[in-house]
């Protein structure tokens, strides 16, 4: 058995002992088909790709098959076939299932493939996915979400689908934790699937967890929900004791490093191994560009809360290494900030952009104050974010979730010196205060 398994067992474990439930008290699908089908970001999106998927119990065995993407549905007579690995997960609330994962290798970069899942009489439809570019200087989309975590399948669904709409060809979407309320709620991991749907199935994901992704166990530790590893394939390089939480992922010249604040909030000890592995990565980055993501934000839009821990712990090392973009939720708000950032010189400028947003319907207007920190905010507003990144130029825009631009900027590499803002705020879209 490998280490992963039996870490997920432990989990699931702890699990059952703190619910008082035992396995049997799910129950079992019965249906065969395929459904909860992901795509999950790996170290190299040029050449791999991993992709999770859940069946009922009784479905022993499970594949995938992978082929160059053609006009031709003839197409299917070339792909290869997969099997995947399979593990039983029951949660005393729901019911019992198995998921099944997998990664395929060797893939051509910036090439458009199609696969199923399935086995049997019990396949999945075709998707269509694109590799990413082999070359650091290619340009391309990836998409940004806040927290998503309340009425999923009624509210955030219409995100989702307009952030597709808007950048259909992204070769990432990014989640900066709560993905859903409740760690074990099986039926909430059911509507975050169903919201996203097919998308979920087409554009990598890359999850970075919040504190309601978490449950507590009874020795008084934290750990991430019992599905999270089940039903993504992330990557392994991150610290240990904390795979596939954190980690870090090259695409295209930029290194995305996703942190786990919620650990870093509550063990001293998961705070100092991120910090050393952080300072690592980032001391060995070879990218142009830093995109690093986590829940609790460095500096938080609610005035009823201050993540010191984090700011005193990770923001130095932002600093001296030079991380471009910071991606943060938990606020339940927008704010973005970079200019009037606090620097330790009495003339320095942070290089680094700040942003904090909301993708779900759970708002926070109370105790939500206008910063110093901030140069545009919004309240009671769900919102996405698509960034466009380039060699030298990094555009972000901010889009409400019926379609409008409501904010914008531009960062620029400049050689010796930190990074230019180019606010692009849309004409006529005021502050939503």
């Amino acid at each position: 058995m490998s280490a992963k398994s039996k870490q997920r067992i432990v989990g699931l474990l702890f699990f059952v002992a703190a619910c008082n439930w035992s396995p049997a008290a799910g129950q079992e699908l019965t249906d065969s088909l395929p459904r909860r089908i992901i795509l999950n970001v790996t170290e190299n999106l040029a050449s791999s790709v991993a992709i999770n998927w859940q069946t009922a119990g009784q479905v022993k065995a499970s594949f995938a098959e992978l082929a160059v993407a053609d006009a031709d549905p003839r197409f299917v007579e070339k792909a290869i076939r997969k099997k995947a690995a399979t593990e039983r997960v029951n949660l005393g609330d729901t019911v019992s299932s198995n998921y099944h994962s997998l990664i395929f290798d060797d893939l051509i970069p910036n090439t458009k493939y199609a696969y199923r899942v399935g086995g049997g009489n019990n396949w999945s439809e075709w998707f269509h996915f694109v590799t990413a570019s082999d070359k650091p200087t290619d340009p391309f989309q990836f998409i940004y979400f806040g927290d998503v975590q309340v009425n999923i399948r009624s509210l955030w669904s219409r995100v989702v689908r307009e952030a597709f709409a808007k950048a259909p060809n992204a070769r990432l979407q990014l989640y900066a934790g709560d993905l859903i309320n409740r760690a074990n709620r099986d039926g909430e991991w059911a509507d975050w699937f169903a919201a996203g749907g097919f998308i979920h199935s087409m554009i990598p994901g890359l999850p970075s967890p919040g504190n309601h992704d978490h449950f507590d166990l009874p020795n008084g530790e934290r750990a991430a929900a019992v599905l999270w590893r089940p039903q993504f394939n992330l990557p392994l390089n991150g610290p240990e004791g904390l795979e596939e939480t954190c980690y870090f992922v090259d695409v295209q010249g930029v290194r995305f490093i996703s942190l786990n604040s919620d650990q870093a909030e509550e063990s001293d000890h998961y705070l100092e191994i991120q910090r050393i592995w952080l300072e690592r990565i980032l001391e060995q980055n070879p990218n142009t560009w830093t995109v690093v993501t986590f829940h609790h934000p460095i500096y938080s839009p609610k005035g009823t809360r201050d993540n010191k821990r984090m700011r005193e712990t990770f923001k130095p090392l932002f600093d001296r290494y030079g991380v471009d973009l910071v991606l943060q939720g938990h606020d339940h708000t927008y704010a973005r900030g970079m200019g009037k950032i606090p620097m330790g010189g009495k003339d320095e400028v942070s290089g680094t952009m700040y942003v904090v947003s909301v993708s779900g319907p759970k708002m926070t207007g109370n105790h939500v104050e206008k910063k110093s920190w901030m140069d545009r905010s919004a309240i009671y507003t769900q919102l996405f974010q698509i960034v466009d990144v380039c060699p030298q130029k990094l555009s972000f825009k901010a889009y409400l979730a019926t379609g409008e631009l409501y904010d914008a900027f531009d960062l620029i590499k400049q050689e010796g010196a930190i990074n230019k803002l180019v606010d692009r705020v849309p004409a006529g879209m005021p502050e939503r205060q």
